[in-house]
């Protein structure tokens, strides 16, 4: 006989916080979000090989997670997990690109030769829409640096086309440089010093390296929380599949990929027990993680299957169907409190701590801490990044208002068959997403910045100021139909603040 689920499963929205005790700490600046990403033995005092700044990550979806949206999540101190339905080349040069960037120190991706035209460098700014050109002696990235070219060395309307680069560029000899080795900070002080826009860092073969830029300076105090490896390169992740995970790993682990994450819509499956035990056997050091399951079986089933982490969640994504095409799924919240619970058991027999990512279900800001409360470590966002500008999807204007595409893996538009493989033909069955649009936003920043306040500052109305605190204190209750109705605004007519009196 089939096997019956006592009590109904929930969504967080049929929850609630209830305020705890906030002592003259608990103010939001003191709230400390770090969080651990991957396994480790906290019962033996090791400490967690890779933590993120902020309980934030992006999905593995086309429409949300290039090189662009990393190195962005990146600053604020997230992992952007890099979608894998693309061919491995491309995938790993997004990776590569991510690394590459160096919180600062920038690899040149505008590159001229002094024997090029003006008419060739325009066309160059153009396509990059960069102001400032390397000029080295082969016209690449690395290249031996010869001088450096920007829109302020020439005039469009009175240059000759034809004329060569290497007239109107600002020599090496004049230019200030230093050479690989130099601090983030050790180099903004000498473009400060020396009211310079940019600072090309050089080999000891005076081979461009690296340039640093004045406007990264600015942006570097601007994110605190940037999330940096030992190189000080930005951290950043990738979904795989278990199709061609024997040929894709070792091709993101050379771009430095940190973490990877099997992508897939039911991760209960002899398919991720396999890619896990194969991955692990051939790259002892890589860091996996896996999903999705529901419930105590399927967490178990991964944790000893070898899952550095383990998603959460069937059904509940924006733009998925698969509880509508198939019937399969659970309600976010309930799934993420039985797992929890999974997870906690699993550490007090083994020592092993596992963290929990929650994917899908987060349909307001207040939802993430409710997520956090109920067990997870962090949270897996889709539309939710979808919105920025930083995302890879067009912006448009439908009915007046902005817009960005956003689609599902599990759509024709992605075909992403490879996330609902059962181990049958090549392609995509069904549809298990939907093409659609989502009002844009602007940029990640500034809206991370507004949902990172509203996560500390009810932290803070709980009494918490950590992660593990707020799972030990978080008072939660289930609320009613109305109580919900009467957590917005009701009984009134809302003013339309966009009109102002003259």
């Amino acid at each position: 006989m089939a096997y019956y689920f006592e009590e109904p499963s929930h969504t967080f929205g049929e929850y609630l916080l209830v305020p705890g005790y906030s002592s003259a700490d608990c103010i939001p600046t003191n709230v400390k979000l770090n969080t651990p990403v991957v396994r480790y033995n906290k019962k033996a005092g090791e400490k967690c090989p890779l933590t993120m700044n902020i309980p934030m990550v992006s999905a593995v979806m086309q429409a949300v997670s290039n090189d662009k949206l990393a190195i962005a999540l990146a600053k604020e101190g997230g992992i952007s997990f890099i979608y894998g339905s693309q061919t491995i080349e491309n995938q790993a040069a997004m990776i590569a690109r991510v690394k590459q960037y160096k919180a600062g120190f920038v690899t040149s991706d505008s590159n001229i030769r002094p024997d090029q035209t003006i008419a060739e460098l325009e066309a160059l700014v153009e396509s990059t829409g960069h102001s400032t050109v390397a000029v080295t002696e082969d016209g690449t990235p690395n290249g031996k640096l010869m001088g450096i070219i920007t829109d302020r060395d020439y005039r469009s309307n009175k240059t000759t086309s034809n004329e060569k680069v290497s007239k109107y560029m600002t020599p090496l000899a004049k230019l200030i440089k230093a050479e690989v080795g130099i601090s983030l900070e050790e180099a903004n002080n000498l473009i400060w010093e020396n009211k310079v826009n940019q600072l090309p860092i050089l080999d000891k073969d005076g081979k461009l390296q690296y340039l640093v830029f004045r406007k990264d300076a600015a942006s570097h105090e601007e994110h605190p929380n940037e999330l940096l490896d030992s190189q000080k390169r930005y951290i950043v992740g990738a979904g795989i599949n278990t199709r061609d995970y024997m040929e894709r790993v070792p091709a993101l682990l050379d771009a430095g990929v940190d973490v990877l994450c099997l992508d897939s819509s039911e991760g209960f499956s002899e398919w991720q027990r396999r890619a896990l035990h194969d991955i692990h056997e051939k790259w002892p050091n890589a860091k996996v993680g896996a999903g999705n399951v529901v419930d105590a079986e399927g967490f178990n089933f991964l944790a000893e299957a070898g899952a550095d982490f383990i998603k959460i969640g069937i059904g509940g994504g924006s733009i998925c169907i698969t509880r509508e095409q198939k019937g399969i799924g659970r309600g976010q919240a309930t799934a993420t409190i039985e797992v929890a619970k999974a997870r906690d058991a699993y550490y007090e027999k083994t020592g092993i701590y596992i963290p929990i990512c929650s994917d899908g279900g987060i349909v307001h800001d207040y939802h993430i801490t409710l997520a956090l409360a109920m067990g997870s470590d962090f949270v897996m966002l889709g539309r939710y990044f979808a919105r920025f500008d930083e995302s890879p999807t067009n912006k448009l204007i439908v009915n007046g208002n902005y817009v960005k595409e956003y689609w599902g893996e599990g759509s024709n538009r992605a075909r992403n068959w490879q996330r609902y493989d059962l181990g049958g033909a090549k392609k995509m069955a069904f549809e298990e997403g939907v093409d659609s649009y989502v009002p844009y936003a602007g940029s990640l920043h500034d809206n991370v910045s507004m949902t990172i306040s509203k996560v500390t500052h009810t932290m803070c109305n709980c009494g918490a100021l950590s992660i593990p605190e707020l799972q030990e204190k978080a008072k939660i209750t289930l609320v009613s139909a109305a109580s919900i109705s009467e957590g917005s605004a009701h009984d009134v007519i809302v003013r339309n603040t966009s009109i102002r009196a003259e």
